[in-house]
């Protein structure tokens, strides 16, 4: 597939069109909730098991590969902002987790963390998963702000892969957002605008991130890093341990390798 025609559109506007379309699929996602009440806990383990999958391979294949190569390539020491950029990544959802209001899916309203708060329980569980699309969308704004200095149709096609691969495994965070929200006796309507609504800061730092790393070079592979830091400590804090809860943590781990192995297909095929 010639891709060449895509390279003539400003990063920043590709880049925003990319995260509309992980952001649309969050919403596909949550829009199960007019078909389902319940969610099997197999299922949602699986689920859960298969975003960590794919927010674990597209960390170093799209992110931190790519960060460590152009470092090599512009004449710095190759682990300096691979290793910087990861651990400020860290640092700064530890930061956001820290602060926000936000609740776990399974857990009571006196265990949310972050910042003690009256919003409701709902609030609380969309927040919770609002953390998940931040790092998301960063990345993929990130993918495609590259093309502003490097515009080379292997890096648009790197970007594009790792759009699908975080649209495909934000369709099930839809869900899982959404339906629980019905079953605790939300409407079909409130619980899938409150899925939905999860995903739209991913436009937004998406946006940012090809904004930063088109108007400052240096930068990039700092944010590459930065983003796959961000995303290892959502998978490790939340993604993880949610899909291990109850009896059905097969279910999780196969989930985990489906949704690597996917992310890396995507990567290595089209990238």
């Amino acid at each position: 597939m010639n891709l060449d025609f895509l390279l003539e559109y400003n990063p920043v506007l590709l880049a925003l069109a990319a995260t509309l379309f992980t952001w649309g699929l969050t919403a596909l996602g949550s829009s199960m909730v007019f078909f389902f009440k319940s969610l099997n806990k197999k299922v949602l383990n699986s689920m859960l098991g298969f975003a960590a999958g794919v927010m674990i391979a597209a960390s170093f294949w799209s992110l931190l590969k790519p960060a460590i190569e152009m470092a090599d390539k512009n004449g710095s020491v190759p682990w300096i902002p691979a290793v910087v950029g990861f651990l400020a990544g860290g640092i700064f959802l530890l930061v956001i987790d820290k602060v926000l209001p936000h609740l776990h899916m399974g857990l009571s309203t006196d265990k949310a963390e972050g910042i003690k708060t009256s919003w409701q329980r709902s609030v609380l569980l969309v927040l919770a998963i609002t953390l998940h699309n931040i790092p998301e969308g960063f990345a993929v704004g990130v993918a495609f702000g590259t093309l502003a200095n490097n515009p080379d149709t292997g890096v648009l096609a790197g970007a594009i892969a790792l759009a699908i691969g975080i649209g495909l495994q934000n369709f099930p965070e839809g869900a899982a957002v959404s339906i629980p929200l019905r079953r605790e006796g939300a409407s079909r309507l409130r619980a899938f605008n409150y899925g939905q609504l999860s995903g739209i800061v991913e436009p937004i730092a998406g946006l940012t991130g090809a904004y930063l790393v088109s108007v400052i070079v240096p930068l990039l592979p700092y944010a590459l890093s930065f983003a796959a830091g961000a995303m290892i400590f959502v998978v490790v804090e939340e993604l993880i341990p949610e899909s291990q809860t109850g009896n059905e943590t097969d279910f999780s781990t196969i989930g985990a390798m489906i949704g690597f192995a996917t992310m890396m297909l995507l990567d290595v095929a089209l990238g």
